[in-house]
């Protein structure tokens, strides 16, 4: 099988977008060839039979133009997929509907964008984590679960030996709507009832509403005693020091939103969990990895009271219980959110599509 793949960057040191070469391994080790449409490559190790075709130019007409050029040097594909970015569909459908090549769309946000709306009406299907991972409504919709790369998560053989403070982790964009905030709130009530937390934020800024964010984080932090001796902003580790730092934790939590609508589903949690890491969330679509447990594993959105609760009841697990949790959770991924798992779903999509759609 020959697969068009479009995304935006290959590169293993980009903060944001490195965990796209997890799927793009496992659809190379499945398909005879992936030929892929990007702004640039930088490092990477991905196998002879991926090439590339890049895109990059100043000014959008001039990338489109690219971005038209590769797709048709290409050649004729079984597939084309979209990584994540709509415009790259609505760009390939001329091309794709006169070679009849299926077009697909892997997306996982909560943004509905007018730029979705078309390209979710020109996709022959649409796939993301869980049908309420995509904020439309659509029939297009299949739910195939996150490409978690196993080996790169490699779980914790132990929880580490308790007495000391819980030490939080939150990795990820320090995007506004996320409520951060709810984090600090948290730590500082935590400090006024004897229970002790340390808190270290990690994430990159892509845009200035981020840096902005970052920036009051920072201001609040240090303009609280409890605050400044127990919680922490820093830079984005290369994705390849993330599992590490996540063994290192007690807690992995997420502040990603969420409802019963839609959702985007955080990979942090995924990952955390393949760590064998107890993780916290508070978007209820995590229900299949942290669903289920005692404690429980999931707080309301914007509740510091619910998540102080929540992060109480893992402060008196044992280390052994701790580690028996992680090890649930890890075993909840490899079900049903490892790397190899997503591309087999997504190849048997596309198998099963009409020939000549």
């Amino acid at each position: 099988m020959k697969l068009v793949f479009a995304t935006q960057v290959v590169d293993a040191d980009d903060p944001h977008l490195a965990q796209t070469l997890d799927m793009l391994r496992a659809l190379a080790e499945r398909c005879s060839q992936v030929v892929v449409l990007c702004d640039r490559v930088g490092r990477h190790d991905l196998a002879a039979n991926v090439s590339f075709r890049t895109f990059g130019s100043r000014g959008r007409l001039g990338r489109a133009l690219r971005f038209e050029s590769g797709l048709v040097s290409a050649g004729r594909a079984d597939a084309f997929l979209a990584h994540m970015v709509p415009r790259f569909l609505v760009l390939a459908a001329p091309v794709c509907r006169l070679r009849r090549t299926p077009l697909l769309l892997w997306y996982t946000h909560w943004h509905a964008s007018r730029t979705l709306r078309v390209a979710t009406r020109l996709a022959d299907l649409v796939l993301s984590v869980d049908r309420r991972s995509f904020p439309l409504d659509s029939p297009k919709v299949r739910g195939i679960g996150h490409a978690i790369d196993l080996s790169g998560f490699a779980p914790r053989e132990a929880a580490p030996a308790g007495g000391g403070p819980l030490r939080l982790l939150a990795l990820g964009r320090t995007e506004p709507r996320k409520r951060l905030g709810t984090l600090l709130d948290a730590v500082e009530r935590a400090a006024e009832r004897g229970l002790e937390l340390r808190l270290e934020l990690r994430g990159p800024q892509i845009t200035e509403p981020e840096r902005r964010h970052r920036d009051e984080l920072e201001r609040r932090i240090a303009a609280s005693p409890a605050l400044s001796a127990r919680a922490t902003v820093a830079d984005a580790v290369p994705r390849h020091e993330v599992p590490a730092l996540v063994r290192a934790s007690d807690v992995v939590v997420s502040l990603t939103r969420g409802d019963t609508a839609g959702g985007a589903l955080d990979k942090v949690v995924y990952e955390a969990a393949a760590c064998a890491v107890p993780v916290v969330a508070c978007n209820p679509n995590f229900g299949d990895v942290l669903g289920g447990d005692e404690p429980r594993l999931l707080f309301a959105p914007g509740d510091a009271e619910d998540l102080l609760a929540v992060l109480a009841g893992i402060e008196t697990l044992s280390p052994e219980e701790r580690t028996a949790l992680g090890r649930r959770l890890r075993q909840r991924v490899e079900e049903r959110h490892s790397a190899d798992g997503w591309a087999d779903r997504v190849l048997a999509v596309v198998s099963a599509l009409p020939a000549g759609r």
